[in-house]
């Protein structure tokens, strides 16, 4: 029997290849795309979950009140951890690390900067990342200890034995490799190439000197709760421990392990979404292109039942049971989804090297994995069966009587049920064009916003060695050498934001009211180096004004916030520290570029500092220049490498992962539009056979190509109009929700759906009117011969 149904399946397969190809290209395309989106998926539900402690693992984040908000953040005060394991008999253990630090590591003639954390000694024991090489118990007890990562080592020793070899730091310091860690996992939301203890961060910063002060929020902290403890009642005592230490406006909560990567977004100090959004989106892409795939089965099956009445009759009347039917065509389903199975592979295969390449991922199927095979053939056999079932039972219900008699027609209802599934298919279709427009045009949004600030011919440069305390001697060099227009130091690159503070006050401020205002430190010259906008005052000038030291610059947020008239020689007071405003700048974009500008407060020279901005003339080539540049650097600080980051290329990388995501709708959006072309192509063949005598008496009475292409368009192109009027509102509430996690957004105009719907329309009509065409140009006499 088995045997028998699969030469009747590789019979109707080859008898019938046109359409077999197209059910076959559809469900592989359908496939392969599924695959991909999933094995990504995959990837981003995996964040974190290498940790063998994840359940009991959670990070410290901080909410702070501000003018009728709450802001959240991740960052802590330096003693919690202490007052924690102290105050807590809930918490098992607590762990600090510092931000990501830069240091300089030398070992003989060999010069790495790298990038790692500081943290306590029991970091290893709380998160998974096992030691190659070392104990982790005791890794990080030494003061003078660091634990470097596999490649790290490697670049440092080669392939000596890095355990007990010195290395020096920052050309200040000796360090001992205590330990030796396996490659950090891509699905971690740490990155370090060393762990150093947390006492050196401590000697290099000097807010990091006082362990007690709790109104500074300088560094990460993570807990591990006991087993059987009850986050709710650690919840509720941690809340308020900070107005036991003075600070009644901070208050604290647990953040998951888990939960780190996929719901990073918060409002009102409420969780609020973040990436598992997009990890949603694109579940539901993969659905929907699994779904259209199947659809174009069950449609070209449907239609084509005509052909195969006869043969059902016949089995009929020989004592085949409808169950016995429905058996045989899903058997054929599922064989066809096999086929294609194994050409989605292949696919997979040959679009893996690309996909990683546009993900930045290093994505991989394990075909010798037996869990991965098996999962597949439960795939197979799923979307075999999902796609099968409807052509099966449809087929099989087909009347003997009547189909024998030659008096096979369709019945009344397969028809509006083929035209249903075009529609569906064209109305995901159309949601998905429309997205990825808005997607596109909300990236070119931010894009094009005005900075505030010229970001071309600018470089920065970090702090490291001897370069801060000769920034004057430098600073003079890069001027009377004509490499630079400007030059200033600032305490963060002017492309990101790596300070603010609630504790601003000033004269007339509302009692109680507390407002986050962002902190940039800046030297003399700031304006001219970042091309910023004057609206009162003047820029720091400390040769005519030596008081400038003290001075600040607000921009326009901040001036409206403070409710100042004439804000120039108001006194400004941070942590105890006067400062009297200067000069007012033009608001200008210091952190995300898709949200509002905030209130900032710009700190003069007796600030703090990290980084050093260099304004270049373009009288000569940027190749020029640099070399000049890093001449005079390493003039003043030899023993580290010229590093720098160009402004307007970190300022692009803000939009980096909006794009990846937006290139990703674009490509999965263009691999659905081609499987609902692919299956409108084979209903169009299939109507053009079935009226081939009808085209081929209208030719004869004179029927013109034009008529006889509208008339086999016609009835396709008014389901799309129909799927048009389900996709805009679908698609403008999709749409709608999406852009609410931007404050700076576009509009949704009518301009974005017209585009959309017009498009479909135009491939429809392609799609269709190849087939027309074909059709319209044969010669009647073969369709009438037999007439």
């Amino acid at each position: 029997m088995l045997q028998n149904y699969f030469k009747i399946t590789l019979r109707n397969l080859f008898k019938n290849k046109t359409f077999s190809f197209i059910n076959i290209a559809g469900l592989a395309v359908g496939m392969a795309s599924f695959i991909l989106i999933t094995l990504w998926i995959h990837h981003e539900l995996s964040f974190e979950q290498f940790h063998e402690k994840k359940a009991t693992l959670y990070r410290v984040f901080t909410n702070v009140q501000e003018a009728g908000r709450v802001l959240t953040g991740n960052t802590t005060p330096a003693p919690l951890a202490s007052s924690l394991h102290s105050s807590f008999p809930e918490i098992k253990s607590a762990c600090r690390t510092s931000y990501i630090t830069n240091h300089l590591f030398k070992v003989n003639a060999q010069e790495i900067a790298a990038a790692g954390l500081c943290t306590d000694p029991n970091f290893l024991q709380l998160f998974s990342f096992p030691l190659i090489k070392g104990d982790s118990i005791i890794a990080l007890q030494d003061p003078q200890s660091v634990v470097l990562t596999e490649e790290f080592a490697i670049a440092l020793f080669g392939k000596q034995d890095p355990i007990g070899q010195i290395v020096r730091l920052d050309n200040k310091e000796n360090f001992k490799v205590t330990g030796v860690l396996k490659i950090i996992p891509q699905n971690s939301s740490f990155y370090f190439q060393y762990l150093l203890p947390y006492e050196y961060f401590r000697r290099q910063n000097p807010w990091g000197q006082d362990a007690t002060s709790w109104d500074a929020n300088p560094i990460h902290t993570y807990v591990e709760l006991k087993p059987g403890a009850s986050l709710a009642q650690v919840q509720e005592k941690l809340k308020n421990l900070p107005a036991r230490h003075g600070e009644k406006d901070l208050q604290l909560f647990l953040h998951p392990l888990t939960d780190w990567y996929l719901y990073s977004n918060f409002e009102n100090g409420k969780v609020a979404g973040g990436r598992i959004e997009i990890v949603r989106f694109f579940g539901i892409i993969a659905g929907l292109i699994l779904v259209m795939a199947c659809i174009n089965f069950m449609n070209l099956s449907t239609v084509r039942s005509a052909r195969r009445a006869r043969e059902v009759g016949v089995r009929k009347v020989l004592g085949v049971t409808k169950k016995g039917l429905v058996f045989q065509f899903l058997g054929e389903s599922i064989f066809l989804a096999f086929l294609a199975g194994m050409v989605a592979l292949g696919l997979v295969f040959l679009a893996l090297p690309t996909f990683n390449e546009l993900m930045l991922a290093n994505f991989a199927i394990d075909y010798q994995n037996f869990y991965f095979w098996v999962i597949f053939v439960l795939f197979l056999l799923f979307t075999g069966a999902a796609a099968g079932v409807y052509p099966a039972f449809y087929l099989s219900a087909f009347k003997p009587v009547y189909v024998l008699k030659g008096i096979f027609h369709k019945s009344q209802k397969a028809f509006p049920f083929h035209k249903l599934l075009v529609i569906v298919q064209f109305t995901f279709g159309i949601v998905l064009i429309i997205s990825s427009l808005v997607i596109q045009k909300q990236i070119k949004h931010a894009q094009v916003r005005d900075t505030g600030y010229q970001k071309e011919m600018l470089i920065h440069v970090q702090y490291f060695g001897d370069l801060k305390k000769n920034y004057r001697l430098l600073k003079n060099d890069l001027l009377r050498s004509g490499v630079a227009a400007s030059v200033t130091q600032t305490n963060s690159p002017i492309t990101e934001l790596w300070d603010n503070s609630a504790k601003v006050n000033w004269a007339g401020k509302t009692p109680g009211l507390l407002v986050n205002f962002n902190v940039l430190c800046a030297d003399e010259d700031l304006v001219p180096t970042f091309g910023l906008k004057l609206t009162a005052g003047r820029d720091f000038d400390l040769k005519n004004f030596p008081t400038d030291s003290m001075g600040c610059m607000l921009n326009e947020s901040a001036v409206k916030v403070m409710g100042f008239k004439d804000p120039i020689g108001q006194t400004i007071v941070t942590d105890d520290q006067k400062w009297k405003v200067v000069g007012i700048v033009k608001n200008f974009i210091l952190g995300s570029p898709y949200t509002p500008t905030e209130p900032l407060v710009i700190l003069g020279a007796k600030s703090w500092f990290n980084v050093v901005h260099i304004k270049f003339k373009n009288n000569q080539t940027i190749t020029e220049n640099l070399s000049k540049t890093e001449a005079l650097v390493k003039k003043y600080n030899p023993a580290y490498p010229f590093a720098f980051s160009f402004v307007d290329e970190a300022y692009e990388q803000k939009f980096s992962d909006e794009k990846r995501v937006g290139k990703l709708v674009v490509l999965f959006t263009a691999l659905t539009i081609f499987i609902s072309c692919l299956g409108l192509f084979g209903l169009a063949t299939y109507t053009a056979e079935q009226r081939t005598k009808e085209i081929g008496i209208r030719k004869v009475l004179g029927a013109s190509l034009t008529n006889i292409v509208s008339l086999l368009s016609r009835d396709f192109l008014k389901l799309i109009v129909i799927a048009n009027l389900i996709a805009w509102p679908l698609a403008g509430w999709v749409m709608h929700q999406w852009l609410q996690n931007y404050a700076c957004r576009i509009s949704l105009g009518w301009g974005v759906f017209a585009l959309a719907g017009s498009g479909a329309l135009i491939l429809a009509l392609l799609t269709v009117s190849f087939q027309a065409i074909k059709a319209a140009v044969a010669n009647p006499v073969n369709s009438l011969r037999n007439e």
